[in-house]
């Protein structure tokens, strides 16, 4: 378990220290939110808008989606820093270290997820100033929704990175898959609205149940497209998944 630890928390004290980083992860969802959320929910304020919401107003129905899609991107972005490690040599000095690759790479994604997850409360708790109707109640389990979510994609994320050598190459992929994902997924709009075709892709989205389960606990059932069995099924399901094929790749990776 050592090896575990101590790549966790090397990830939360790289963390700390990029303060840049820090700002970046608040900035860019509040731009979202207070640029986007603020400037749609007046063109969304009047009755018939607020029933295609579910009966809450626009901002309120889009928080939800931002925390997810906070975690999301940071959790893909994670993958960077590994290509970053091979770069500059500390992968190699942790291949050839006398300790458990899987429980290394376990530990690396445990200690992004929770900084991940750190990133989204503290966007969480900045949304509850601008949006309405959103339930304290719901925050402890919004972020273990998105703990599952994190665990996921930075798994997934760690994978793609372990494949490739080039860092513009991994941010072009990543690009060309979070836009459609995050569309995709019913943050901005609902997935009722959407066109028969996009509606198919919806429900194949890992991240579309992620901002379903959000939306459950901090908005509640009338804005919610799926049951909470589901939404957590898919989520643990994805992230044993995810998770056990980065520890396959990294049990494999050899660097020259």
């Amino acid at each position: 378990m050592k090896a575990l630890t101590t790549m966790a928390y090397r990830q939360l004290k790289r963390f700390t220290k990029a303060r840049s980083r820090v700002a970046g992860m608040i900035i860019n969802p509040l731009i979202w939110l207070v640029f986007f959320g603020l400037g749609w929910s007046k063109v969304f304020n009047f009755p018939a808008a607020r029933a295609i919401f579910g009966g809450v107003d626009y901002l309120t129905f889009l928080a939800p989606g931002i925390f997810a899609m906070t975690i999301f991107n940071q959790s893909f972005i994670g993958g960077i820093s590994v290509i970053w490690d091979k770069q500059f040599g500390f992968l190699k000095e942790v291949l050839v270290a006398p300790a458990s690759r899987k429980e290394g790479i376990v530990g690396r994604i445990l200690g992004d997820s929770i900084v991940t997850v750190i990133q989204g409360a503290i966007i969480l708790l900045l949304t509850f100033f601008l949006a309405e109707n959103l339930k304290i109640s719901g925050i402890i389990p919004a972020l273990a929704i998105g703990f599952l979510l994190a665990i996921a994609f930075s798994g997934f994320g760690v994978s793609l990175a372990l494949r490739m050598e080039s860092m513009e190459g991994f941010q072009m992929i990543m690009m060309v898959l979070m836009l459609p994902l995050i569309f995709l997924s019913g943050a901005m709009y609902p997935i009722e609205s959407m066109p028969e075709w996009m509606k198919v892709l919806a429900y194949v989205n890992p991240l579309t149940y992620a901002v379903d389960g959000a939306r459950h606990y901090l908005v509640g059932e009338s804005v919610t497209k799926f049951s909470l069995s589901m939404d957590w099924g898919v989520l643990a399901f994805l992230a044993v998944l995810l998770l056990g094929i980065a520890m396959i790749e990294f049990e494999r990776t050899t660097i020259e």
